[in-house]
């Protein structure tokens, strides 16, 4: 595992070369990609059908096998272990409180003039949510996609999922029957996002796509972005863990959450950064230990080496300064004061406060969502949320006297623009 500091004359090309990831940036990719959606689009059901009996070697012969039951989400969820079952109830529950919280109101107000200007908030008609299959299985995704989508009042959710050798995890299935997943069908990859875009005879057409999946899926999501929204293009996951040397701190608890990333993939990226040497060295030696144990070690070890990184910096100035630059999708901040750095915090995911707040939570049964911004993009873009699935229209209710000096306004500036029925439109209301 790399390491580095602030000192170091080219640590800034350095971390420019550790954060440099093109999630979707393939010509072969795109190319593949590009034809899948054609496909899809030309013969609908058949190629959908094919490709999923192709890639996931699906033993289904007709679309309505792969189409899950009611009944079957429901069973799914019934066999479940008790505590499994009390696990997953609490994390829906937390997630839906959570979430609660964000719904946005229609609202209007008159202005001086007497005019009624406002936003109607509706929620979209049909989304669909993509959940990986397979190894990376996750159960907690439904949640996350699904519960906001509900609580923002979607008439209809969608969820597509693949199930290699028509094998899927049950508690995938307890998960959507817990998050009222209204339709359930058991198809990934490229070819599942183009269905659930442009529709078949099978799979309904929906109006935004969200969720997570690996490089087919990301780029299939761009490429039908336009015809449908969707949620963001979701590259590998992240975490930036910032310290002090402080006395409360545990270096296997660094570690550990440093490990708890990178054992997603081999190109999942963990950060550590801290102002004290001795306590980079500690988690180090730490990591070396753990690797040992970990049955994922040896994805765990490729993405460290590959993407990892300890970052020794100067003091908390110039670690504010790396977070920002790096602008992880998970930051955790194991320090004694956590609150005393959050205003100096403009870019990150998720933040999660002081030594009892892993990551690991987070990607569970905090509340929070945990479809996150990655690759730098929490910049400009935020956690998935309620608000992602509400739209906006604009309210303008003019009155006949609150037109007038309105129109008189854009009449001028409809001149300017040199758009002269849009001038005489104005200009007829305060001439008539």
């Amino acid at each position: 595992m790399r390491q580095l500091s602030t000192q170091d004359i080219d640590f800034e090309q350095q971390l420019s070369a550790l954060l440099a990831f093109e999630t979707v940036n393939d010509a072969d990719l795109l190319h593949t990609v590009d034809d899948i959606i054609v496909q899809v689009r030309r013969d609908g059901d058949r190629v959908v059908l094919a490709l999923t009996q192709q890639f996931d070697q699906h033993p289904a012969t007709s679309m309505d096998e792969l189409e899950l039951t009611q009944e079957a989400l429901a069973e799914a969820f019934a066999n479940l272990d008790d505590n499994v079952k009390t696990a997953l109830t609490t994390a829906a529950d937390r997630v839906q409180t959570f979430h609660e919280r964000q719904v946005q109101e229609t609202w209007e107000y008159k202005d001086e003039l007497g005019n009624r200007l406002g936003q109607k908030v509706t929620p979209l008609d049909r989304v669909g949510i993509y959940v990986p299959g397979g190894l990376a299985s996750y159960p907690s995704s439904v949640l996350m996609n699904a519960i906001p989508a509900k609580v923002a009042g979607v008439a209809e959710v969608i969820m597509v999922v693949p199930a290699p050798k028509g094998v899927l995890n049950p508690l995938v299935l307890a998960a959507a029957h817990l998050a009222k997943v209204d339709r359930v069908f058991t198809i990934g990859g490229a070819q599942a996002v183009a269905a659930l875009a442009y529709g078949t005879d099978t799979i309904p057409q929906v109006d935004k796509i969200t969720g997570p999946g690996n490089k087919y899926v990301a780029a299939a999501k761009r490429a039908v972005f336009g015809q449908v929204g969707i949620d963001m293009i979701a590259g590998p996951s992240e975490v930036l863990v910032y310290a002090e040397g402080e006395a409360g701190d545990r270096a296997d608890w660094l570690a550990m959450d440093l490990l708890s990333q990178a054992e997603h993939d081999r190109i999942a990226q963990a950060i550590f950064v801290t102002t004290s040497s001795e306590q980079l060295a500690e988690v180090a030696t730490e990591i070396e230990k753990a690797l040992a144990e970990l049955p994922k070690a040896d994805i765990a070890r490729d993405s460290l080496q590959n993407r990892g990184a300890l970052i020794l910096v100067k003091d908390r100035a110039e670690g504010m300064a790396v977070i920002n630059r790096v602008a992880p999708e998970h930051l955790e901040l194991s320090v004694d004061d956590p609150d005393a750095l959050l205003d100096d915090i403009r870019h990150a995911g998720a933040i999660f406060m002081g030594r009892h707040t892993p990551e690991a939570i987070g990607d569970y049964c905090a509340g929070p969502n945990h479809v996150l911004p990655t690759s730098g993009t929490a910049r400009f873009s935020s956690p998935l949320g309620v608000y992602d699935f509400q739209k906006k229209s604009s309210i303008i209710y003019c009155s006949e006297s609150g037109c007038k000096p309105l129109a008189k306004t854009a009449d001028i500036l409809a001149q300017n623009e040199d758009l002269d029925a849009h001038a005489r439109s104005a200009r007829y209301r305060y001439q008539s």
